[in-house]
């Protein structure tokens, strides 16, 4: 029997998985090939009490830094050189931390695929030099890494135009996802499921174009919006519950992170709007496709990747008015049958797995 390869999963919050992209696909890769990887999780600071030593049948390992924020560069940047020397592999999800790799492959080379993780330095939420910072590590990281990993074929595309270098395409998953039926504790709890409503779930960030949404939905009195998103955590999103909470058709739903109360919500949905720009291939987007739901869709080359060009795509508040208003029930059902199909054949963990295993 073949020895089980050793590999390090650096840059997720880490395991068990808390609601994010990153710790999504390390929970459900470390599910599926465990049994053929010696899988270790680097895992942000944690209370000892609630440290455990393996979970998924992979061992985990506890650093001092919290894996966002400022503490996060240390973060990755120590796993990585606590990594270094020991595996035979090392997953780096994300660019911040690897600034380092040229001075490590200078005394080992040491195999790493690297998750490039999306053109994260164009956020506006950053200052200038956190923008210039990223975008320096994301040269350094595609640059030195054995193996380069992206999301979407719009960045794959991108790093071939910008870096000359050939990247691996591996996205998310979905299929994790269930759909769920209405009950009387969560018809309390969530009065909206009571009627017709669509639905959007993103981070209340300017480039995630809620304001475009809800404006939508203003011209609609007639149609109600879902809009889940963490508001209380920027300034934007405290901005847009003061301005929009009065509207009786606009439901500004605070973030829900549990998985069976998220899919309840959006399970019950008649169409999901995807209005982030900045994302790859988005989880929150395939977890809809995969829940049957009709996309309509931020007019991005990601998002038309990712939906092979089947939703429906708008740019501004007219033209997604224009789209909902116009909507019939065969176009939603013709359309929600083109993403569950596109989901199953590319979004699903098993897939996405194998992908990541034949690069270790």
């Amino acid at each position: 029997m073949d020895k089980k390869k050793k590999v390090a999963i650096i840059g997720s919050v880490g395991l068990p998985a808390n609601y994010g992209g990153f710790e999504t696909m390390v929970n459900y890769l470390t599910i599926e090939k465990n049994e053929i990887i010696d899988f270790t999780v680097f895992c942000q600071a944690t209370p000892k009490n609630k440290q455990l030593k393996t979970y998924n049948g992979c061992k985990l390992k506890y650093l001092p830094f919290k894996a966002n924020g400022g503490q996060s560069i240390i973060y990755d940047i120590t796993a990585i050189i606590l990594s270094w020397f020991k595996y035979d592999a090392i997953l780096i999800l994300g660019t911040p931390g690897c600034v380092i790799l040229p001075f490590l492959n200078f005394f080992k080379k040491t195999k790493t695929i690297v998750n490039f993780g999306g053109l994260e330095w164009k956020r506006n939420k950053w200052g200038r030099f956190i923008q210039w910072y990223l975008k320096f590590t994301e040269k350094t990281a595609i640059s030195s890494a054995t193996v380069v990993v992206a999301d979407n074929q719009y960045f794959c595309n991108y790093i071939k135009k910008t870096y000359n270098k050939e990247s691996f395409l591996i996205e998310y998953g979905g299929d994790h996802t269930t759909l769920q039926k209405k009950n009387k504790e969560l018809l309390k709890k969530y009065p909206f499921l009571n009627d017709k409503y669509d639905v959007s779930i993103s981070r209340a960030q300017v480039d995630n174009n809620l304001h475009v949404v809800i404006e939508a939905y203003i011209k609609l009195p007639t149609r109600n919006l879902v809009l889940v998103s963490n508001y209380d955590k920027f300034e934007y999103g405290r901005e847009l519950k003061v301005k929009y909470s009065h509207y009786p058709n606009i439901y500004l739903q605070d973030a829900v992170y549990n998985l069976k109360e998220v899919d309840t919500i959006r399970s019950n949905a008649d169409v999901y709007i995807h209005s982030h720009t900045y994302c790859g291939t988005a989880p929150s987007l395939v977890e809809a496709m995969h829940l049957n739901l009709p996309i309509i869709a931020f007019n991005m080359p990601t998002n038309h990747n990712t939906t092979e060009e089947k939703a429906l795509y708008f740019s501004t508040v007219d033209e997604l008015f224009n789209i909902v208003n116009n909507l019939n029930s065969i176009e939603e059902f013709e359309l929600s049958k083109s993403m569950k199909e596109i989901a199953l054949r590319r979004y699903t963990w098993s897939r996405i797995s194998n992908l990541y295993a034949s690069h270790f």
